[in-house]
């Protein structure tokens, strides 16, 4: 085996492949940045929602816990197989990238809007109480008072989530996605031995992945450090 990886690696490592494998890369990060991204956006919108008092937004808080416990436990490749005939159903042509960022985005909407929601009730009563006695709106209760204090207890798990997310985009390979696993497959289909293929692809998720964990790590005992200051 070492001496066909020996014999492979210089057709294998050419300019072409090596592009192909970059522009994987860039998919990969891709999905994981616009798909989180706007998971973040939609989920603090969701615990916005949640939180509203009165009787007439019931409903709405009903349908908003539905959904977060309901997609908090569809694994995502069973996610990406619904948008997938969804979309077929309706008749709207939507390319395999683009439901691979609608499955990203619906899952993460759910588990990042409870990072958020368990950051604001970190927050003591008393600080909501307060901005209400002076009399702010709820609006300005999160801009002035709650955000300040818990982005320090959403950002590190929130952080965490992402990198996570940065090897689960590997299940858009199953549908066609080219990302880093989808071309590991192309490689090895072409008869380059899956020891070269999936060990260079293997190298390339954690050349993505660990910078942003060290990164997310040391924020972390940053934040850790100012909440004890």
């Amino acid at each position: 085996m070492i001496e066909r990886i020996v014999d492979e690696i210089p057709r294998f490592f050419t300019w072409y492949n090596t592009i192909f494998f970059l522009q994987a890369m860039g998919v990969t990060l891709a999905l994981t940045l616009i798909g989180c991204g706007l998971g973040s956006i939609f989920g603090f919108a969701l615990v916005y929602g949640r939180q509203t008092r009165g009787r007439l937004f019931t409903p709405v808080r009903v349908l908003i816990v539905g959904y977060v416990e309901i997609f908090r436990r569809i694994p995502f490749l069973v996610l990406l197989f619904i948008v997938l005939f969804t979309t077929e159903g309706f008749g709207v042509r939507v390319s395999f990238f683009g439901i691979a960022l609608i499955a990203i985005c619906v899952i993460s909407t759910a588990y990042i809007s409870e990072i958020i929601r368990a950051g604001f009730e970190a927050i003591h009563r008393n600080q909501w109480d307060a901005a209400e006695a002076m009399n702010f709106g709820r609006v300005a209760t999160l801009r002035y008072v709650i955000m300040p204090q818990a982005w320090k207890v959403i950002l590190p798990p929130a952080f965490a989530y992402f990198v996570m997310f940065i090897k689960d985009t590997a299940l858009a390979s199953q549908m066609g996605v080219l990302e880093l696993t989808r071309v590991a497959k192309i490689f090895n289909d072409r008869g380059y031995s899956a020891f070269l293929t999936f060990g260079t692809c293997l190298l390339l998720y954690f050349i993505l992945s660990y910078p942003l964990t060290r990164f997310g790590q040391r924020l972390e005992r940053r934040l850790a450090s100012s909440r004890n200051r």
